[in-house]
């Protein structure tokens, strides 16, 4: 079987893809980064959903992008938006999906791993620039520039299985291959124990997901 790094953050997306990869015949070691965000109950939930989805082995990795701030993921003095806003919202954190590639390439070199996969989305998503099809495809070339592997031959592929699907599409797939959304936690200001503010993004995207899905959401909420 293949080895493949699976970015699991402990959020719906990541539980899907981490499902689809195995489905498709790999042998998954998942990583979770511990970036400085505002709760640690996302990263409790990808230890459940790592040993639940059958990880070979699962990860944590720590840096602390709080140092620099910039967002409301990793600053608690700043507000997360409980209403839909315009642009690129304040919790978008600064270069995180390249931080986090970055972490995860490192790791499937050292493993002889050529495959990653990321929970990116970009049709239910907030706008964020590093979710999009374009970044995917820029960071797998920089991964086989940047490489020993790489420049041996040996191609890495960044697969990102939900980029063009809708949450409810993701939903129905992840129930398809078993996925117990109840492990999983999405909201970005969660309380210790996972439950949800049900008014962020993530919640209101995660919520309208399942209803369009004809799902019962399973998120326990404040």
């Amino acid at each position: 079987m293949k080895k493949a790094v699976v970015l699991l953050s402990g959020g719906l997306d990541s539980a899907t893809v981490l499902a689809i990869a195995r489905a498709a015949g790999y042998t998954c070691h998942t990583l979770s980064i511990c970036y400085g965000q505002r709760h640690a109950a996302e990263l409790v939930a990808a230890r459940r959903i790592a040993g639940a989805l059958g990880a070979a082995e699962h990860r944590e990795f720590a840096i602390d992008l709080s140092l620099f701030g910039g967002s409301a993921l990793t600053d608690a003095s700043a507000q997360v938006p409980q209403q839909p806003g315009e642009g690129i919202p304040v919790t978008y954190v600064p270069a995180r999906n390249t931080v986090f590639l970055s972490v995860a390439l490192a790791w499937a070199e050292s493993i002889s791993a050529r495959d990653i996969f990321i929970g990116v989305n970009a049709v239910d998503y907030s706008g964020y620039p590093d979710c999009r099809p374009q970044f995917v495809a820029a960071f797998e070339s920089l991964a086989n520039l940047a490489t020993k592997a790489g420049i041996e031959g040996e191609r890495f592929r960044v697969h990102a299985p939900l980029i063009d699907l809708d949450k409810a599409e993701i939903i129905r797939r992840g129930v398809a291959l078993q996925v117990d959304y109840a492990l999983t936690v999405s909201c970005y200001v969660a309380t210790d124990s996972g439950q949800a503010c049900g008014r962020c993004d993530a919640c209101r995207f995660r919520a309208k997901g399942f209803r369009n899905a004809g799902i019962v959401d399973p998120t326990p909420y404040v």
